[in-house]
């Protein structure tokens, strides 16, 4: 009977035993993306930060080390790109406020509404997602066109000219409006996919229960679509904060730099002034602060779990 038990005994630890060469496989799987990773992002980000540490001028020879300076020269009032910087993270900030809120309950409207069968559904589905496979430069070709004082349909529809492109609000309307219009598919259907795994269950629960359509919405959709809810905030706050197509393409930073984003300005800075030390440090300011915000966010959501 001893002998027995021994003998069934060792097949299961054998099956425990992971071998040597076994162990590596997960490792050869991620291998691809962690030298592409590493390749693409991080070693560029450390390349970034040591040119920060730097005079960096692709017209000059010499790149001396400044250290901090061109981090402490952000904020100091009288440096000759405080003035500028801060306003264009201030332009970030307006474009962020405003285009956040659309694309985050808009898409999740869109999403509710196409996720009911009706006759056409799918159509409509294409429909919405549609305008996000254009590029940025079609898109904004395409609605400066139509936002045109003298030509554009919209100013006929409205039967007044309003400077869309050059004036401020006017200017982060059609900002704003162009980029809802362009993206607001792709967060519906990341929507669209989170109200397909809410189980159907917890649906006929709550109509068993008595609960309308606001209760199922407020008691069941919401707390089944909270992952999908933090996901689609934060990659909608970074790409918000990201803006540069939108604001070269269609308003070109008018007026007087009201709508020139910091990603904008960076650019600017790094390739057309050639200060890429500068404009290095400039753009580690702002990651800082997203990665600020994408906390904070990770904490409100996690609080409300």
């Amino acid at each position: 009977m001893v002998t027995v038990t021994a003998k069934a005994a060792a097949p299961a630890t054998a099956a425990r035993t992971v071998p040597r060469s076994g162990r590596l496989t997960p490792y050869l799987f991620l291998a691809p993306y962690l030298v592409l990773f590493c390749v693409f992002v991080l070693a560029p980000a450390l390349f970034g930060l040591y040119v920060s540490l730097h005079d960096w001028d692709f017209l000059l020879d010499g790149k001396p080390f400044v250290g901090l300076d061109n981090y402490t020269a952000l904020f100091d009032g009288n440096s000759a790109v405080y003035a500028d910087f801060w306003m264009s993270m201030r332009a970030t900030g307006i474009f962020t406020l405003f285009s956040v809120p659309f694309l985050v309950v808009l898409p999740l409207g869109v999403a509710l509404l196409l996720n009911r069968r009706f006759r056409g559904r799918t159509f409509f589905r294409g429909l919405f997602f549609a305008p996000y496979v254009l590029g940025v430069a079609v898109v904004c070709l395409m609605w400066r066109l139509l936002l045109d004082p003298h030509l554009g349909l919209i100013d006929w529809l409205l039967g007044k000219p309003i400077a869309w492109t050059t004036s401020v609000p006017a200017g982060w309307v059609a900002l704003v409006g162009v980029t809802v219009w362009w993206t607001l598919g792709f967060n519906g259907v990341i929507y669209l996919a989170g109200l397909q795994d809410i189980p159907r269950e917890l649906y006929d629960a709550a109509k068993v229960d008595g609960a309308g359509r606001w209760a199922e919405f407020r008691h069941v959709t919401l707390p089944g679509l909270r992952p999908v809810a933090l996901f689609v905030v934060t990659t909608t706050i970074l790409a918000s904060a990201n803006m540069f197509g939108q604001s070269y393409l269609l308003t070109k930073g008018a007026p007087g730099g009201e709508t020139r984003t910091a990603i904008m300005y960076i650019l600017d800075q790094g390739l057309a002034q050639y200060k890429m030390g500068s404009a290095s440090a400039m753009s580690y300011v702002l990651t800082l602060v997203l990665i600020l915000v994408s906390v904070a966010n990770f904490r409100l959501f996690r609080g409300r779990s």
